[in-house]
């Protein structure tokens, strides 16, 4: 019973690293940045631990201000996260 546990612990760290979740996020993120000029989606970058939205407008359209993406871009993005654990880990 024990080595169960131990499996699944092993399981999810190799699953669940910065990684693998920035790189399910990050596409996501991007898909839902409005464009207008492209300007924010020219500056939307990542690390292999962070999306990084480097212009000074980033937290006004995440909180939903375009009407192009309403939920802003980090639910959508924690959304496909949690999506992706669940059909990982079961």
């Amino acid at each position: 019973m024990a080595l169960k546990g131990i499996d699944r612990i092993q399981k999810i760290q190799n699953v669940i690293t910065a990684k693998n979740l920035i790189d399910v996020a990050y596409p996501v993120f991007v898909k839902n940045t409005p464009v207008k000029t492209g300007n924010a989606k020219r500056h939307t970058t990542k690390t292999s631990s962070e999306i990084d939205a480097a212009y000074p407008y980033a937290t006004r359209l995440n909180q939903g201000y375009s009407h192009q993406s309403p939920n802003g871009m980090s639910k959508p993005a924690v959304d496909a996260m949690r999506d992706y654990i669940k059909k990982k880990l079961g």
